[in-house]
């Protein structure tokens, strides 16, 4: 069996990234002294208006991706509503953002009112869990663009952070410490792969009971631990904003580990990340085995059980560690050889 590919299911990170740079040149053509930070990074940076104002707003905008496709299946919406907000407020927190106001864009072929009250009602949840204002969105029906039972969903959040507490990996060194924080699951990347390693794409009955089977190492259904709502580490984060020990902060979203750490690292640098220095879920393993997937691949496009990464001076390391109170230390930040990955996984 030939091995199966993010690329052969369907999505071209490869092409993405290319397009990406491209599309940075152009948006740069656009900003004026009030940006603050390039295309690239986490959320968009922009002083808040006045002469002496000292804050920066935190933007970022998003969607679930195809995780919608399971969720349809199983007619169960409330946690993808929850998934938009937490991948939004996780972006903009590494930039050292707390959240401010949200929007989200709801887009579907023909509109189904008791899809969207669940999806509203799983947004306004993980907003008012967070502080977080829902000052407005959009509800599109596009009957020519989506297909019958099949949505989209995108969000845009803005937040606030103090210009002397950015985090933006300026401050990262050689030396600095790399703590994984563990993921709830596969939060909201690479569920197209997903879906082609566990043949989800084909007779909806079939799928149906492909989902509802239990794998041996759990005691919940294969839906229910793919739909698993991604995590907000901002209650874990928030604490350390102000204490002037963050050096970098990564959420892993497509890309994984080492394309997300990419982001950040100061160029001379590299971040290493030693796989096997935690523990992979056993759903990631299922999904790789299924699929006969690379396991360079997996780590490309999943985040493997880390779905965040606080980067830390080495003398703070086990500090910062004890008063988050979980999560492991999964690598270093070197000085890097000629040309070199950024970011680079070490396997086991």
């Amino acid at each position: 069996m030939r091995e199966l590919s993010y690329s052969q299911a369907g999505v071209d990170l490869d092409r993405a990234e290319q397009m990406k740079h491209r599309i940075g040149e152009l948006a740069q053509s656009t900003f004026t002294p009030a940006v603050l930070h390039g295309i690239g990074h986490f959320g968009g940076m922009y002083a808040a208006p006045g002469e002496r104002n000292p804050y920066v707003l935190v933007s970022s905008i998003d969607s679930v991706g195809t995780k919608v496709v399971i969720a349809s299946l199983l007619g169960r919406h409330r946690g993808i509503g929850i998934d938009l907000v937490h991948h939004c407020i996780d972006d903009i927190l590494a930039c050292g953002a707390r959240p401010m106001f949200f929007l989200d864009y709801f887009a579907t072929a023909e509109l189904e009112p008791a899809v969207l009250q669940e999806l509203i009602e799983g947004i306004v949840e993980a907003c008012s869990n967070a502080s977080c204002a829902l000052v407005g969105g959009e509800t599109a029906q596009l009957p020519g663009i989506y297909r019958k039972d099949v949505y989209d969903l995108a969000g845009c959040i803005v937040g606030v952070v103090h210009r002397d507490r950015v985090i933006d990996g300026s401050a990262i060194r050689p030396g600095d410490t790399l703590i994984g924080l563990p993921s709830s699951g596969l939060h909201t990347n690479g569920f197209t792969l997903v879906r082609a390693a566990l043949g989800l794409d084909g007779d909806p009955e079939e799928s149906r009971r492909r989902l509802s089977m239990v794998p041996p190492w759990s005691q919940r259904s294969l839906g229910d631990l793919l739909l698993e709502p991604h995590r907000s580490y901002l209650p874990l984060v928030e604490p350390l904003l102000d204490s002037g020990v963050l050096r970098g902060l990564v959420h892993v979203t497509g890309g994984g580990l080492a394309g997300n750490l990419a982001r950040i690292v100061p160029d001379g640098l590299q971040a290493v990340v030693e796989a096997g220095s935690w523990p992979v879920p056993p759903i990631f393993r299922t999904i790789q085995q299924q699929g006969d997937i690379a396991a360079d691949e997996m780590f490309r496009v999943f985040n493997m059980g880390i779905g965040y990464v606080v980067i830390v001076g080495r003398a703070d390391a086990r500090a910062v560690l004890e008063q988050l109170g979980e999560g492991w230390i999964i690598g270093t930040v070197n000085c890097a050889p000629d040309h070199p990955p950024r970011a680079v996984v070490r396997p086991e």
